[in-house]
């Protein structure tokens, strides 16, 4: 089986601690390789790497940190099935959400990214004074497992544009597509210590990093509740913190919209990555004397597009849930959800046999007070609710402490109104298509900052005044 190293300044390293981490395969409850447990020093050492190199790299033209930013993108294409193929084995992620989303949505934001990027000034004049902006320092970049690659990219494309230098902490469940990743940085010939790679245990050394005096900028994607510990770790040296965090995001149907495009919206995002998106449509708001008809457009959805199976057919579009601890999660609420008194109008019940397997799950007869309707389950559950006005339906959708995504299907003009007074940082009105260019990132208790396009690189920029 393959034993896989850490990558610091410039060198694949064994790590100091001598031991290996299991990566299982969520479908077949096997190990498929291992991968080094990093500890304390390795940090110290990755962290003085990138302290090292950074000067340097933040004195480099823009235009050649893109250059090396390009040849990055050009190595996930060459490797794009490589990489799909490993998070279908360490997530568990359908084969065609891994090749057309997992890797395609990189490789598309970071062409948004790169063709913003060009007409950036990282200089302007104010009257006589020159104002300049230059990297925060090192960053420390900790990643989620539901990502494995995009999350990645989401926080090096900008942070390495930007004139940082960066350590990598990735998800102890999915590594495999982050060294996959490293392999291509490698590859690229980025100067030593610019990008460092070290695995192991968020607890640990995730903990260890974000605290780190030598780091400058915590860059994290995950729960709210890790996400308000890191303030903490912030606090003693005053870092600043790009955090993407949990949601709880609402669909709003208005009668008279596209009921087939609201359902189909709507419940990709529980089948897709089998639910495990932060951004996913979890909460769906329809009128009270259209919940029959919603309830039949449901069944058929679900009944043709939920395929569960194997994660490496075309046909499947459900794998399993990514590990035993999240398969016992998303089990738990659903358990609440019935003892609460919430209907189950599809699915309900774990999948027996190999695997972490759940059906897709609907809820009906939710109310906005019920557990499933508040907390996020980070699985394929859906729960439904109802509304008699419009303005019920705001503030139910706005009754939350997350506000990361949204939609709203209707009348144009009317969903636009609707939109404009939900709280929340990304909003689809009527399907609209996803811009990489546009900021993405949350209101609440969802996060601080944004990613994608040059909106993602202001967060990772200090800025100077020269006074002349």
């Amino acid at each position: 089986m393959e034993k896989h190293k850490i990558y610091i300044n410039g060198q694949w390293q064994a790590g100091t601690s001598g031991q290996y981490t299991d990566v299982m395969n969520p479908a077949t409850e096997a190990v498929v390789a291992q991968v080094t447990t990093g500890s304390v020093a390795d940090i110290d050492e990755a962290v003085a790497a990138a302290k090292n190199a950074f000067t340097a790299w933040n004195l480099l033209a823009p235009a050649e940190r893109a250059g090396y930013i390009k040849k990055v993108r050009q190595g996930i294409e060459d490797r794009q099935e490589e990489l799909a193929q490993a998070m279908v084995a360490e997530l568990g992620c359908s084969i065609s959400f891994a090749r057309a989303t997992q890797v395609g949505l990189s490789l598309t934001e970071m062409d948004a990214t790169l063709e913003e990027f060009e007409h950036f000034a990282f200089e302007e004049t104010l009257d006589s004074t020159l104002i300049i902006k230059e990297g925060t320092g090192v960053v420390a970049a900790i990643t989620p497992w539901n990502y494995p690659l995009n999350q990645i990219q989401r926080k090096i494309t900008p942070a390495l544009l930007a004139g940082n230098t960066v350590v990598v902490k990735p998800a102890n469940e999915t590594p495999l597509a982050a060294i996959i990743l490293a392999e291509i940085i490698d590859a690229a010939g980025l100067p030593a210590g610019v990008f460092n790679l070290v695995t192991g245990k968020g607890s640990e050394i995730g903990n260890y990093l974000a605290g780190h005096e030598d780091v400058a900028l915590i860059s994290f994607t995950g729960s709210t509740d890790v996400g308000r510990g890191l303030y903490a770790q912030a606090a003693p040296h005053i870092k600043r913190l790009v955090l993407e965090l949990g949601g709880k995001s609402a669909m709003i149907y208005l009668e008279g919209g596209n009921l087939e495009g609201a359902i189909k919206q709507t419940a990709d995002t529980i089948i897709n990555n089998t639910g495990q998106s932060c951004s996913a449509l979890t909460r769906l708001l329809v009128p009270s004397h259209l919940l029959d008809e919603v309830k039949d457009a449901l069944r058929n959805y679900f009944s043709k597009q939920a395929i569960v199976g194997d994660p490496t057919l075309e046909t499947t579009t459900v794998g399993p849930i990514s590990s035993k601890k999240q398969f016992d999660t998303v089990m738990e609420y659903i358990a609440k959800g019935k003892a609460e008194g919430a209907e189950v109008l599809i699915g309900g019940n774990a999948i027996e046999g190999t695997g972490y397997f759940i059906e897709p799950t609907v809820f009906t007869n939710v109310t906005n007070d019920m557990t499933i309707a508040r907390e996020e389950i980070f699985g394929p559950v859906l729960t439904v609710l109802t509304y008699d006005t419009v303005e019920e339906a705001i503030a139910i959708a706005n009754d939350s402490t997350y506000g990361l995504s949204g939609a709203v299907v209707g009348p144009p003009a009317e969903a636009e109104k609707v939109a404009r007074q939900l709280r929340t940082g990304n909003i689809y009105v009527n399907n609209g298509p996803r811009n990489s260019k546009a900021p993405f990132g949350g209101y609440k208790e969802s996060g601080i900052g944004r990613e994608n396009g040059l909106y993602g690189v202001e967060d990772y920029l200090e800025i100077k005044a020269l006074f002349k």
